[in-house]
């Protein structure tokens, strides 16, 4: 089944808000075998929204629109339906309960205009947004069906994978069965792993695919399959899902879909290994990804933020001499640190990262009176310091990007190279 996806709102075409629920809608639907044939970005603009509806109906027989339906004048996106659609706005007493309940749990006094997001249109089939006030609205013609969401991405998502596509799904059943399996990689390019896969991939049936997403740091491979028999299909899908995590297993981080945080708990589990984290120039953002993750505590210890030198020493023991003669941003800085949260938090495996997230800070070359050169670091130079049960070792990548890129990245490699560490014990 294919869909079209229109994005509505000013907001997103000045870039003040990111249209992140297009990705994700995408992603949720794809275990099913439905693809986005096309995504469309429009103002609240009725003709625009209009023709963008015009567009997408003649296109697929599914549309999503999300956004537009605030309780403020610029979001005209539900008059517009109920004039595309026909009918009249009418105030729907179940939305107006719910509205209510949730403004009562929120301890907020409901005015009048958000009191109107109670008014849908006739022609459309309401269901209850029950984590937000604006309803979602299922629209039929021609055997065609259009639903459209509000834009608070949270609101979208939960609703979407809850109660939408299961109505979808209903609407439209899958005439073939569909599989997906997934092998998740790292310290490989996309180029390595194609020629490594060369001779799997071209073996392949007809009726499988395999897809590789890169994103900074990691591969997910991506095995798609779809046949009439389900039970076969699922047979030849796991064959063939176990051949390609045996021919990529030196690099691989996980066989099923998962965050990187995610893989590294289930290695840190599977070791019965404790992790701890010291970061300078990742601000967190390490210890972020994993406390994100539900029960985590169970391998997560803690970690430290040691973004200035005084604190690098005082709450992690890191020589002040080693700082001066080779500076914060160092493989001998990096390895005290591991090894000091390790002391401090009583982890079996520790992580630390140090270095330059820009856009200033870098230095040059410089030479010690007694002859060492200390060599240039330029901006996204990041020193990782690895602790793994006594032993520790330390390397260095120089990041291209902004800040916020060189950050992430840093994340991601701390967190695989803690995973490596855990395999190798």
């Amino acid at each position: 089944m294919e869909v079209s996806i229109i994005a509505i709102g000013d907001e997103l075409l000045i870039g003040q808000v990111v249209d992140t629920n297009s990705g994700n809608l995408a992603k949720l639907m794809a275990p099913f075998g439905w693809q986005v044939k096309q995504v469309e970005v429009v103002a609240d603009n009725a003709e625009a929204i209009k023709a963008a509806i015009d567009r997408a109906m003649m296109s697929t027989d599914v549309v999503l629109t999300t956004g537009g339906l605030g309780p403020t004048k610029d979001d005209i996106t539900k008059p517009l339906l109920c004039k595309y659609f026909g009918g009249e706005l009418v105030r729907d007493p179940e939305v107006t309960g719910n509205i209510e309940e949730i403004f009562r749990k929120r301890g907020i006094k409901m005015n009048t205009l958000t009191a109107d997001q109670a008014l849908v249109p006739t022609s459309c089939r309401v269901i209850q947004n029950r984590v937000g006030t604006a309803p979602i609205m299922w629209f039929e013609r021609d055997g065609k069906v259009l639903v459209s969401m509000p834009g608070v991405p949270f609101e979208t998502l939960q609703m979407f994978e809850s109660a939408i596509m299961p109505q979808l799904l209903e609407k439209f059943p899958n005439e073939e069965a569909i599989e997906h399996r997934t092998v998740i990689v790292a310290n490989v390019t996309e180029s390595a792993l194609a020629i490594q896969l060369d001779q799997w991939e071209r073996a392949l049936p007809e009726n499988f695919h395999l897809a590789y997403l890169p994103k900074p740091g990691i591969i997910r491979l991506r095995l798609d399959g779809h046949g009439t028999d389900g039970a076969l299909l699922k047979k030849e899908i796991d064959r063939l899902h176990a051949e390609l995590s045996e021919i990529v297993k030196d690099n691989v981080i996980a066989i099923h879909d998962a965050t990187i945080g995610e893989a590294l708990l289930e290695h840190a589990r599977g070791a019965r290994l404790t992790v701890a984290t010291a970061e300078s120039c990742t601000g967190g953002a390490i210890a972020s990804q994993l406390t994100a993750i539900a029960g985590c505590s169970d391998v997560y210890v803690g970690g430290v933020v040691a973004y200035s030198n005084e604190l690098k020493h005082t709450a992690l023991g890191v020589d002040m001499a080693v700082i001066e003669r080779y500076g914060a941003v160092s493989s001998e800085v990096a390895a005290q640190m591991a090894q000091g949260v390790a002391k401090l938090t009583g982890a079996d495996v520790a992580v630390a990262t140090t270095g330059i997230a820009g856009p200033t800070g870098a230095t040059g070359e410089r030479r010690l009176p007694d002859g060492l050169v200390i060599e240039a670091k330029p901006v996204g130079t990041v020193w990782f310091g690895v602790y793994a049960k006594g032993n520790l070792m330390t390397f260095c990548r120089c990041f291209p990007g902004t800040r916020d890129r060189v950050i992430d990245r840093a994340a991601t490699t701390a967190l695989t190279a803690l995973i490596k560490a855990i395999k190798a014990n």
